[in-house]
Formats: structure tokens, C-alpha cells, sequence
């Protein structure tokens, strides 16, 4: 089922013996467009404190109760490597996170059927082995591929001849939780109409200047099946999105 990102926003978080807080955002991968870690603020048993959960720890998910279970311990989470959400994460805060969850990680050349489908991994030991016999380096750099949800909401979009609105929310498939849709918010274009377009449609993103670039024109989009976020989107509506934009998109 595809459900919205900010529906997620506030969901609850249980370990396997209470509840570790509430979502607050999502880190996604912005190569593959798929979520990898939940944000969680959880409360005053830690501190006010942020964690970051790879996806890969999620277990089942409670959509009536609005809960996401996790397959670990709230002592786990407590003694986990500390995240400073406010930074890119570094890969390697990801390698300590893998490694002290002992979780398949989900970069390398080689590939194992996960949550989240066929994703790459590479062993921890051969990942430390590289490492051991790379030269060292003064500076640990973020790493650029992982995307904060809240710091991307709200980022302006350009058709191909001009602005038409912001990114309002991400759409996601939560079966492989791969981000299928961003929502575009044309309010000073459009009043009150709001549109989807797919990552495959970007043909850049300007992270320095909060701006994505789409492969449409700014009447292709006027034209194209309104979307309403109070209606689940079914394959009828799909159908009638991709032919709009078939003459537009060489592929989908």
C-alpha cells in the first residue's frame, strides 16, 4: 500500500519490552529513493533524546494502532552509538550503528533479500579489512547520499520553463518502503491544487539551494491529474498519470 510520509510523522515506537518514543522524521538514500533509518524522539526515559533505527531493525507494523515495532531491546537502543541528527551521517556512524545492532548493512557489491528487498551488502569484516588497508584520513565526511525527510520538505520545484510549488510530502510503497511519489504544493501557482511527480522524473536536485528540477513543463503539470490527498492512490489514477506524462517521459 502506498501511504503518505507525513501521516508516519508521530507514530509509535515499541521495543521489544516498551516504547521507545515517537517518529519524527526519516533518512532516505537519495540514489535509490528508499527509507533507511527512522528518527525517533524519544522522550523522557532518555533523555529527550533523538536515536536513529535502520529500517532494517523494524519488525512488524501495527497501521491501525499506528505503531511500528522494533526487533530491539530498550537497553540496546539506550547503549547504541549517539546520532547527531542535526549533521549528516557519516558512513562511518553507520558501520558502528550495523555493527552494533548486528544488522546486514546495505551498501557493497553483494546482495541479500531484506525488508526492504534486494539490497547490497557487504560483511562487516571485509568492510573493516578495507578499511585497515586504505590509507587514514584526518577528516570523516558526511555521507551524501542519505537525505533527512523534514530538511528536503519544503524544497522548491521547477518544471522546465519555470517554479511550480514546494515538495509538501513524500509518498511510499510500504512493502520495500521505496519512495514512490514526491507531493508538489502549487498554492502560489495553482490555489489549492496539488500534484505528484516521481523521483525518475528529476534530472537534478540542488542541495545547496533547496531546488529539484523536473522533466516537464509547467503546462504538462497544470494539466495532469489533480491529486487529492484524501483519496488512496489506486491504479486507475496511476494509469491516467503515466499516459498524461508518456509523450513528456521517454521512460517511467
Amino acid at each position: 500500500m502506498q501511504r503518505s510520509i507525513n501521516n508516519l510523522i508521530g507514530y509509535t515506537i515499541k521495543a521489544k519490552d516498551g516504547e521507545l518514543g515517537k517518529v519524527s522524521e526519516f533518512y532516505f538514500d537519495d540514489h535509490t529513493w528508499v527509507i533507511r533509518y527512522v528518527v525517533v524522539e524519544t522522550g523522557s526515559w532518555f533523555s529527550e533524546r533523538k536515536v536513529l533505527i535502520p529500517h532494517a531493525a523494524l519488525g512488524l507494523t501495527d497501521w491501525a494502532s499506528e505503531t511500528f515495532q522494533v526487533n530491539l531491546t530498550m537497553e540496546q537502543v539506550r547503549n547504541s552509538p549517539e546520532t547527531d541528527t542535526h549533521k549528516t551521517v557519516s558512513r562511518q556512524h553507520e558501520i558502528e550503528l550495523f555493527q552494533y545492532y548486528v544488522l546486514p548493512i546495505y551498501w557493497g557489491d553483494v546482495f541479500y533479500a531484506g525488508p526492504l528487498g534486494m539490497v547490497p551488502v557487504t560483511s562487516v569484516d571485509e568492510l573493516n579489512k578495507g578499511e585497515a588497508d586504505a590509507k587514514p584520513s584526518p577528516v570523516q565526511h558526511g555521507d551524501p547520499n542519505l537525505r533527512s525527510s523534514s530538511t528536503v520538505k519544503g524544497y522548491n520545484i521547477y518544471a522546465n520553463d519555470g517554479e511550480i510549488g514546494h515538495l509538501e510530502d513524500y509518498i511510499i510503497d510500504d512493502e520495500n518502503w521505496t519512495i514512490k511519489y514526491l507531493v508538489v504544493d502549487t498554492t502560489n501557482w495553482l490555489p489549492g491544487r496539488k500534484v505528484l511527480i516521481k523521483p525518475i522524473w528529476i534530472y537534478r536536485i540542488d542541495w545547496n539551494e533547496s531546488k529539484v528540477f523536473v522533466n516537464l513543463t509547467m503546462e504538462a503539470i497544470k494539466s495532469s491529474p489533480e491529486f487529492d490527498p484524501s483519496e488512496p492512490i489506486g491504479q486507475n489514477y496511476e494509469g491516467l498519470l503515466f499516459n498524461h506524462y508518456g509523450e513528456q517521459i521517454n521512460h517511467y
